[in-house]
C-alpha cells in the first residue's frame, strides 16, 4: 500500500506538520514535485485526512479530566444514536468511544475544576438519554499519549 518514500514523507509530516513541501522534500530526499504528487495521492486515498492544531487544554485553564463509562438501556432501538447525538453537543466532551461488552460508551470530559465538573456532570451528563449505568474514573496522569503512527 505505502512504499518507503511515502512512509518517510508521513514520518516527517507527523514530526512537523508545518513543514513546507520543499522542506518536506529535502528531509525525505525527494523532489518537491514528487512530494506534492505523493501527498495528493495519499489525501485522495484517505491516508492523510487533514492537518490539525493540537491545543493543550490544561494551558487554557482546564485542570480536571474524567473518563465516564456508560452502559445504555439497550431495550430501546435508538438508544445509541440518541445518546451519541446528545453527547456530541456537550462542549466539555473531548472524546467519545463505543465498545462491545459491558461498557457501551466512554466519554472523556474536561472541566476547569471540581466545581465546574460537578456542574457539567449534573446539568449535561446526567441528562443524556438512555443511561442505565455510569462509572466515573478520575484522570490522575497521562503516561503515554501520541498522535503519530509508527509508519
Amino acid at each position: 500500500m505505502l512504499n518507503e518514500e511515502d512512509r518517510r514523507i508521513l514520518r516527517y509530516l507527523q514530526e512537523d506538520p508545518t513543514l513546507s513541501q520543499s522542506e518536506l522534500a529535502e528531509r525525505a530526499r525527494l523532489s518537491p514535485s514528487m512530494v506534492a504528487r505523493r501527498l495528493t495521492r495519499m489525501e485522495e486515498r484517505g491516508i492523510i485526512t487533514g492537518t490539525v492544531a493540537v491545543i493543550d487544554w490544561q494551558a487554557l485553564g482546564y485542570a480536571v479530566e474524567v473518563s465516564l463509562r456508560f452502559t445504555l438501556d439497550k431495550t430501546l432501538p435508538r438508544a445509541f444514536d440518541e445518546f451519541l447525538t446528545a453527547a456530541r453537543a456537550v462542549p466539555e466532551v473531548l472524546e467519545i468511544q463505543t465498545f462491545l461488552g459491558r461498557v457501551d460508551v466512554r466519554l472523556s470530559v474536561i472541566a476547569r475544576d471540581m466545581a465546574h465538573y460537578q456542574e457539567v456532570y449534573r446539568s449535561r451528563i446526567l441528562t443524556l438519554p438512555h443511561i442505565a449505568e455510569i462509572e466515573a474514573l478520575m484522570h490522575v496522569a497521562r503516561i503515554k499519549w501520541q498522535e503519530s503512527l509508527p509508519v
